[in-house]
């Protein structure tokens, strides 16, 4: 259930392209002396000031749940924002919510590339990385770029996770730093430079009308985990490789892995990647593994032996060099965090997600 809150905002916080973060004092009987973090989305909301009344949704900041400790702005009800120009797209997405919204899909009628996609059947072997977690996007796209530094890269942002891209800073810092050439959510997940009906035409879009060399899919930030085999947002990565396949692209599963995940479901390759592509993919893949790296990256080039061999897919495992990776996961324009640990921390997880963006990048030339 929806948990709500009234409050006044105090002060901005940071902003980044379509959020901005405020510090809000709650006005409510109960917590007139709380002063929360609350996000707008300017798309949805407007763009709030100091001294406004706003109406908050608080319900996961009053749960604790890991949305980066946030409230979020339903509404400014005392200075409505005006209406967006009127644009000829009718594609609805947050359906049937309070929160709903229109907008132009690349794929549809009325849309300037409507003839392209309507003819687009393959993504003629462009390589798609696909992920689990949100945090891997950097690290993919770093080894992307240390071998090939002008590599178009597009991002497909499915809706496992946060729905409004906007909610990622990782994206709006990589866009910035033209590490990303275009984003494109798909699904129920809304705001990327490109709307698409569809996984597929999404996939479409970013060969034919970004004209990406490597693609990355991943959901977006706030994946959902029970601590069940099936019962967690990743396992959709199968999906993408499916879709892929059929699309004719070349297909990547890069690996959830961590060297310090205190949970042993996660220590090594991550019971969500060997429940994906051991279990639930059908298609064939190729899987990149760090060729060296002391005594984890042996442990995962063992483990994904083992999921090899007992995958109902035909994985293909490859060896991939990590010489400069470290140096290229440093110049990163965006921090690298996952669950809430850095690079530092967790070095083995971003390295075999680079190392999967090397693996698309040596696959350009090929196509």
């Amino acid at each position: 259930m929806m948990q709500w809150r009234e409050g006044v905002v105090d002060r901005q916080i940071r902003e980044w392209p379509g959020a901005v973060e405020y510090a809000v004092r709650l006005t409510s009987a109960e917590d007139t002396s709380s002063e929360v973090r609350a996000l707008a989305y300017t798309g949805m909301v407007g763009r709030p000031e100091p001294g406004d009344r706003v109406v908050l949704n608080a319900s996961a900041l009053l749960k604790g749940l890991g949305t980066g400790g946030l409230a979020f702005i339903v509404a400014v009800p005392d200075r409505l924002p005006a209406d967006a120009p009127d644009s000829p797209g009718h594609i609805v997405k947050a359906r049937y919510t309070p929160q709903q919204q229109m907008f132009l899909a690349v794929d549809e009628q009325d849309s300037l590339h409507h003839h392209v996609l309507r003819d687009a059947e393959s993504l003629e072997a462009m390589p798609v990385v696909v992920a689990d977690l949100h945090s891997a996007l950097p690290a993919i796209i770093a080894g992307v770029r240390r071998t090939q530094p002008d590599a178009q890269v597009a991002y497909v942002m499915t809706d496992g996770g946060a729905l409004p891209l906007a909610f990622s800073r990782a994206v709006a810092g990589l866009k910035e730093a033209g590490w990303i050439a275009a984003s494109i959510t798909v699904g129920q997940a809304f705001g990327g430079d490109h709307e698409a009906v569809s996984l597929h035409s999404g996939l479409l879009a970013a060969r034919h009308v970004v004209g990406a060399d490597v693609t990355v899919v991943v959901q977006g930030p706030g994946n959902v985990g029970t601590g069940t085999p099936w019962g967690y947002s990743g396992v959709a990565v199968a999906d993408v490789l499916h879709a892929t396949h059929v699309l004719g692209g070349t297909s990547i599963a890069a690996l959830r892995v961590s060297g310090a995940d205190p949970r042993s479901r996660h220590r090594g390759i991550s019971h969500h990647s060997t429940t994906a592509y051991g279990k639930a993919l059908l298609s064939p893949a190729i899987v990149p593994v760090p060729a060296s790296g002391g005594e984890m990256a042996a442990l995962v080039r063992t483990q994904a032996a083992k999921l090899s061999e007992t995958s109902r897919a035909d994985l293909d495992i490859v060896e991939i060099g990590t010489e400069g990776l470290l140096d290229a996961l440093r110049q990163s324009p965006v921090k690298l965090s996952t669950m809430g640990r850095g690079l530092e921390e967790d070095l083995a997880g971003f390295v075999v997600s680079a190392v999967a963006g090397v693996c698309a990048a040596e696959r350009i030339s090929a196509r």
